[in-house]
């Protein structure tokens, strides 16, 4: 990492602009900003690493028009004592550099040996907190071509269906009108960090990412770099290609069942309008079902699988799909019926 002197930040993210012009960012990124209100704030999320600098620089410098309304978001997770503090300043004096609005949030009551889902989900909680406070849809994330390939790998190993295999999305749409962005998705990280070494540009390194306690890290530091080799092509690029072919594939599936509208008004999931068709299909209206009018709780992998071979064959049985809840299955529809809890 290069040592930080005298940084003339707002010509360095011109400069950046020059190495990843537009036309690198990812296209349908490109056309919701487009499509963006003029007014809406954009937030950042800004840990200081290589990614989410490049990510604040490229924002700032090509989108002039919205520097007063990006906000810089940096989650200290305390987990890294000095480090995590050092972080922080970093990212405080870009930020105040740039004159980008900058808001820091910390793990209060950060366990010792935090999980890597439980990192996320309190830096997530954050991020939302701030998305509301701001009145604002977009998110921006610093991902990158190499995080496709190492979620991808991660997922396969989890057993994941197109939904889980499409991640990282370009355009992530969620619940409220929520959006995360992430336009680097198609340059390497190699790229990013060489071009920022070739500006004389500082930034932060989490010295746990090259340590092998969290899976992702295991997959970075030992699997990729083999994996690519082993391909002996581009393999980051193929795992590119593959992610957006699953999104394409991931988004008619959802077309098609959208078209049915297996899911009646009384909230029944009707058989009838399912019946011919292919299992990815009606496992996506059942899971569908489950999420939403059904209120179940998470079920089990095997417990779903149970479920979806008697939905398959309309076998006339019940399945429990939580506490005193059940999937009824009968000759036209799963129904949802529940049982009073005095009789539990």
């Amino acid at each position: 990492m290069p040592r930080r002197g005298s940084i003339d930040w707002p010509a360095a993210a011109s400069h950046l602009a020059g190495a990843f012009p537009r036309s690198r960012l990812d296209r349908a990124v490109l056309a919701w900003a487009e499509n963006s209100p003029a007014r809406e704030p954009w937030l950042v999320a800004f840990s200081g690493g290589a990614d989410s600098l490049a990510l604040l620089l490229l924002l700032w410098a090509h989108w002039p028009e919205r520097r007063r309304r990006l906000r810089a978001l940096h989650y200290n997770h305390r987990l890294r004592g000095a480090a995590a503090r050092a972080d922080e300043r970093f990212c405080a004096r870009v930020c105040a550099t740039l004159g980008v609005a900058y808001r820091a949030g910390v793990w209060a009551d950060a366990p010792r040996q935090a999980s890597e889902a439980e990192a996320r989900a309190a830096r997530q909680r954050f991020f939302d907190a701030e998305l509301r406070r701001a009145r604002a849809t977009a998110l921006w994330l610093g991902h990158q071509l190499d995080d496709v390939a190492e979620t991808m790998l991660m997922r396969l190993a989890r057993g994941s269906g197109p939904a889980g295999l499409a991640a990282p999305r370009p355009v992530q749409t969620l619940a409220g009108g929520r959006v995360n962005l992430r336009p680097l998705l198609g340059i390497r990280k190699m790229e990013i960090v060489a071009t920022l070494a070739a500006t004389g540009l500082p930034w932060r390194e989490d010295a746990t990412n090259a340590g092998g306690d969290y899976f992702r890290n295991r997959i970075r530091r030992d699997v990729l770099p083999a994996w690519a080799e082993a391909a002996q092509r581009d393999a980051l690029g193929g795992a590119a290609l593959s992610r957006r072919l699953i999104e394409e594939d991931d988004a008619a599936l959802d077309a098609w069942l959208a078209d049915l509208a297996p899911i009646v008004k009384t909230g029944a999931l009707s058989l009838r309008r399912l019946a011919g068709k292919p299992r990815a299909l009606v496992r996506r209206a059942l899971r569908q079902w489950l999420a939403g009018p059904a209120g179940a709780g998470a079920l089990s992998r095997p417990a779903f699988e149970a479920l979806l071979d008697d939905v398959m064959v309309q076998r006339r049985t019940r399945h429990s799909i939580g506490t005193g809840q059940f999937a009824r299955i009968t000759r036209a529809f799963v129904v949802s019926d529940r049982i009073a809890p005095e009789k539990i």
